[in-house]
């Protein structure tokens, strides 16, 4: 089994943090980098990513993730929020900065940037919201992939509820919805959860080739 098979069989959603231990600054970099660099729709990243260090705020999360003990005892804290009613202003910073990064003349990109224009700001607000909230999934996922070469445990969240995050952290007044988090540190040595057998569909269940 190649290494990047073995850290997938390796991690799991951990349930007891070793409060003890924290990510080193080193680490927490790549994961961000490594987050930073996550593939999204036409490249636009329409999110967020909010690192909650401050424990108080962290205890004032804790309640609104049905009391799970990951919120206060990980090493960090990270809360993926999806831009809200994202627009035309959106996708013009995506191409001003392709312009600068790829040294191409603005008026170059302008149909590039009439297509998503065109594709997007005509939808319904709350579609564009849903779709917004799905990139953040890509996100998430590169996190977890990163982190498990790292040995590095990472509990991804759906359960809590949104709008008291967004309350909490002032999300709203930023034109942000918290749609998913994720906790990462070190598994405590009596999370049992460890021992257990990954369960996975087999192959003839999964997969469908046509």
């Amino acid at each position: 089994m190649n290494t990047f098979l073995e850290n997938q069989n390796w991690r799991y959603a951990t349930k007891k943090f070793d409060a003890t231990k924290k990510i080193t600054t080193e680490d927490l970099n790549t994961l961000k980098e490594a987050i930073r660099l996550t593939s999204s729709s036409y490249g636009l990243q329409p999110y967020k990513v909010i690192i909650v260090e401050n424990p108080e705020l962290r205890a004032k999360i804790q309640p609104s993730a049905w009391g799970q003990s990951q919120i206060v005892e990980a090493s960090h804290l990270i809360v993926f929020a999806n831009e809200v009613n994202f627009g035309a202003e959106g996708i013009d910073n995506l191409i001003q900065n392709m312009s600068q990064t790829r040294e191409i003349p603005l008026e170059n990109l302008k149909p590039y940037a009439d297509l998503m224009k065109n594709n997007l700001t005509t939808l319904p607000e709350d579609v564009r919201n849903h779709w917004t909230a799905k990139q953040t999934y890509l996100a998430l996922g590169n996190l977890l992939n990163a982190a498990a070469e790292l040995k590095i445990d990472v509990t991804p969240m759906e359960g809590f509820v949104p709008a008291d995050v967004n309350e909490i952290l002032g999300l709203e007044k930023l034109g942000l919805n918290a749609s998913l988090i994720a906790t990462l540190g070190y598994r405590h040595e009596d999370d049992a959860t460890q021992y257990y057998k990954k369960v996975r569909k087999s192959n003839e269940d999964l997969f469908i080739t046509l």
